[in-house]
């Protein structure tokens, strides 16, 4: 493990060997108590939780990983399924000794978080998510857009899809500025484009849109994460929800019928935002996150300030 010196509450970048692959994180407040684990999706990085990080490490030591495949993280030769990314993600935090946490995420990251509190909910302080990934019974169901509905069909189709993201790199070009409210600036674009500067690095981009839970399909990613929905229903941590407005996976309307479902689920509206809601509104995302761990561990048994 290797990491930058850094100050108090500063962002440093760290990395870990899992599977004899390099696994990149982002840390801060290293070594306190709890963790707060940070999760993102296609085709992101930790670099998208950077001006989240640093509200939340006033409560809480920061983890967020780049999942196998996406930012400063390796490449190594597999098939970047969701299975895939269980496991690296799993062997990541038994690497770094992290048997609990509040999870905080978006995209992938939530069918992620979602899978590992149904196999370990002992792991879960509490979740924190947004714009989250759910079993769908149709196309109908996965977007509020039908140009993108049309798109993501495009990425399933074998040769289709391999041109559009392979070779065009259209998830980095086109569906990310796309689906933040505002414009992402030069260094920004720059930093989201580093990680996959040819065709074969993008394989794990492509993987995922493939990996969606549509209509039944693909069948063991579809079982894993209806399962996986059907324990957060039953689990009795505390969780947050985030929702922008339109969105994109999630709508207000939907976001508000969801946290409803759920035990202990308070909602958070935000303002104008699609996909991305990070780049929207990272200040009012690390406050809430912060507030709430806060909350949630003064009230735990046995809390005090001293500790």
């Amino acid at each position: 493990m290797s990491m930058a010196t850094a100050g108090v509450g500063a962002i440093s970048m760290a990395e870990i060997a899992v599977f004899g692959c390099r696994m990149a994180y982002r840390t801060a407040q290293a070594g306190r108590s709890p963790v707060a684990l940070f999760l993102h999706g296609n085709p992101t990085s930790s670099y998208i939780w950077r001006n989240i990080i640093p509200h939340v490490a006033s409560v809480a030591c920061c983890i967020a990983p780049d999942l196998i495949g996406f930012g400063r993280s390796g490449k190594p030769h597999i098939d970047y399924r969701f299975a895939d990314h269980v496991r690296y993600l799993d062997a990541f935090l038994e690497g770094l000794g992290i048997h609990s946490a509040y999870v905080v995420a978006q995209d992938w990251g939530t069918a992620l978080a979602f899978d590992r509190a149904a196999r370990r909910p002992q792991f879960m302080l509490g979740l924190a998510f947004m714009e989250f990934i759910r079993p769908m019974s149709s196309w109908d169901d996965f977007h509020q857009q039908p140009a993108a509905r049309a798109t993501f069909q495009k990425f399933r189709t074998a040769g289709v899809g391999e041109e559009m993201v392979l070779d065009g790199n259209a998830f980095i070009e086109r569906v990310l500025p796309m689906s933040v409210v505002r414009k992402l600036d030069a260094a920004e674009m720059t930093a989201y484009r580093e990680p996959f500067p040819t065709p074969a690095t993008r394989r794990p981009i492509l993987a995922l849109p493939r990996e969606l839970p549509i209509g039944g399909e693909p069948a063991v990613v579809y079982a894993r994460l209806n399962a996986a929905h059907a324990a957060l229903r039953r689990a009795g941590f505390p969780k947050l929800l985030f929702a922008g407005n339109p969105g994109a996976l999630v709508s207000p309307q939907f976001a508000q019928a969801f946290a409803a479902s759920l035990e202990r689920c308070h909602l958070v509206q935000l303002a104008s935002g699609l996909h991305y809601l990070q780049e929207d509104h990272p200040d009012a995302i690390g406050h809430a996150v912060a507030g709430w761990i806060a909350g949630v561990e003064a009230a735990r048994p046995g809390w005090s300030r001293a500790a």
